[in-house]
């Protein structure tokens, strides 16, 4: 199963100057580059994302949902964590 990437995460990720691809990796959501080089790969592929919440439950389930997110990973400063964080939530 692959991910679709919606709208929103490729605007995130172009207001943050990076290109994003479905990910080659079976259980990632996305792959991050910059400048054509691999960075990380991000989300996984089991869980959802703002963008999927926003579309299938509504603006006010997905703000919870996003707020939740922000919340369990507060402290996660890896490089992969900080672009799920901007790109899918």
């Amino acid at each position: 199963m692959t991910y679709q990437i919606l709208p929103y995460s490729y605007n995130k990720a172009r207001q943050l100057g990076v290109q994003i691809y479905p990910s080659k990796k079976k259980n990632k959501k996305i792959d991050v580059y910059k400048n054509n080089e691999y960075i990380c790969s991000i989300g996984s592929l089991g869980m959802n994302d703002y963008a999927t919440y926003l579309r299938y439950k509504g603006l006010e389930y997905a703000n919870k949902r996003r707020y939740l997110y922000h919340q369990r990973h507060k402290n996660d400063s890896s490089l992969a964590g900080i672009y799920a964080r901007k790109i899918l939530w």
